[in-house]
């Protein structure tokens, strides 16, 4: 869990950091720096959905968790959460929640997260993760500056996902073989995608309902593959 661990800390002291210069940069720097973390995340999205060589259970994936991520209502229920972290500390920034939600998906979806967390689960070496988190402090700095003290929130969700991935690696070993994280891989990056096109201010997309398609990869890799 060290890794996890030293991951929402380099999140926090960034978020901290980008509200504190957030009155210090000028607009069209905040716009640019925001461009350029969408168009990263495009691209980040791409390589991972390239990994895929089971198209139709990433297709499959996306479509049936995307329904029933829907029929929970996930986004909205996380969306509540948001609402009620912003009430409990009296903040003013209409985009906390938006910030929250928005580096949840960015922190988590990646390949990093899910690898590196595999990595320390299964060989006690945190490297992949101290790697990310050195470039999502990067990243909070600016996510921060433009949505304010949601971003700092985000590291719950971190520390429940990329933690309890690196817990129940020891226990998956026989499972989660690389064909398997491979679909998996490729799913987030289907949901990256999602989440580049809402930061990029292309077109809003319920990227949280459709975090149910992560887990179903999972499911239709082990029986398929």
């Amino acid at each position: 869990m060290i890794g996890t661990l030293v991951n929402c800390l380099t999140v926090i002291t960034g978020s901290i950091i980008g509200v504190n210069v957030h009155s210090n940069i000028p607009d069209n720097l905040q716009k640019i720096l925001f461009q350029g973390i969408g168009l990263f995340t495009l691209a980040l999205g791409v390589s991972m959905f390239l990994k895929s060589e089971y198209i139709l259970i990433v297709i499959t994936s996306i479509v049936v968790g995307s329904l029933c991520g829907e029929l929970l209502q996930l986004e909205s229920q996380i969306e509540k959460l948001g609402d009620f972290l912003k009430n409990q500390f009296d903040s003013s920034n209409e985009r906390f929640t938006e910030g929250m939600m928005t580096a949840f998906l960015l922190f988590c979806m990646g390949s990093m997260t899910i690898l590196g967390a595999f990595e320390e689960g299964l060989q006690g070496k945190p490297n992949l993760l101290f790697a990310k988190s050195l470039m999502d402090g990067v990243s909070s700095i600016a996510l921060a500056a433009t949505f304010g003290y949601g971003v700092i929130f985000s590291v719950i969700p971190l520390l429940l996902y990329q933690g309890g991935l690196t817990l129940l690696a020891g226990s998956l070993k026989g499972i989660m073989t690389e064909p398997v994280i491979n679909e998996m891989v490729a799913t987030g990056g289907i949901l990256l995608l999602g989440l580049s096109l809402d930061i990029l201010d292309l077109k809003k997309i319920k990227t949280l309902n459709m975090l149910p398609a992560i887990i179903l990869a999972v499911l239709l890799a082990i029986i398929f593959i």
